[in-house]
């Protein structure tokens, strides 16, 4: 367990390395502490978004953690995809309260409700993902870190039956971009979801052109800057 928990770490530092240089550079401009309100009103800008993840999870009873790695889909505000690629094709999906699951070429329909654990999991991620404060405050004891360009997100259930089941949910991200959850079970058990966003093709042109138009500017600054205030300087 000491090893699986020290590869955890590893695993979470790994994925979060790159963002911690920026965030980093951006601190001075956002020393100050991120409130709840104001890492909601951050989130809130995306409305919907892909990536891909990998998983580990550290099951009582198994001596090596069970891998697992797929794709992620998201639309405001409570549609939520989790396609599971390997170590076998399986899907879910959740739409308001109507869970879709899909499993060796078999559909089955029930309600989030009827899984108390995967759906502290689900609301915890749509409502971080859609910006949905009230929704995280009503059912967990919420404590935020970090500031915009490196948060960190903790959530203890509120309901004193399902805390019993669900120890914490624990997410991190850069920006507007969730990268990390870490679900910790009462009885010890836990998994481990990293991250990894994936660019639209309307979201690369919009960067390209937004890249475009921010050196034609600075170009044209350049050149049409007058000598005296460059000589001012």
């Amino acid at each position: 367990m000491v090893r699986s928990d020290a590869r955890r770490r590893w695993l979470l530092a790994a994925a979060l390395a790159p963002c911690v240089a920026m965030a980093r550079a951006e601190s001075k401009a956002s020393d100050g502490a991120l409130d709840l309100s104001a890492l909601m009103a951050l989130l809130a800008r995306r409305r919907s978004g892909e990536a891909r993840f990998t998983e580990e999870r550290i099951v009582r009873g198994f001596d090596s953690p069970l891998r697992s790695s797929g794709l992620l889909a998201f639309s405001a505000p409570d549609r939520f995809v989790r396609r599971t690629l390997e170590p076998r094709p399986e899907a879910m999906e959740v739409d308001g309260n109507t869970l879709k699951l899909e499993r060796g070429g078999r559909t089955r329909y029930t309600t989030l409700d009827a899984l108390p654990e995967l759906a502290v999991l689900v609301d915890a991620m749509r409502a971080t993902l859609s910006g949905d404060g009230a929704l995280l405050r009503k059912y967990f004891a919420v404590r935020v870190g970090g500031n915009a360009a490196l948060w960190t997100l903790a959530l203890v259930p509120l309901d004193r039956q399902l805390a019993g089941q669900v120890r914490s949910v624990q997410l991190a991200g850069q920006g507007i971009e969730l990268r990390s959850v870490e679900l910790v079970l009462a009885g010890g058990d836990r998994s481990l979801m990293l991250i990894e966003p994936l660019q639209r093709a309307g979201d690369a042109a919009a960067g390209s052109s937004a890249a475009g138009a921010t050196s034609a500017t600075s170009a044209t600054s350049a050149t049409s800057a007058p000598p005296a205030r460059a000589a001012s300087r």
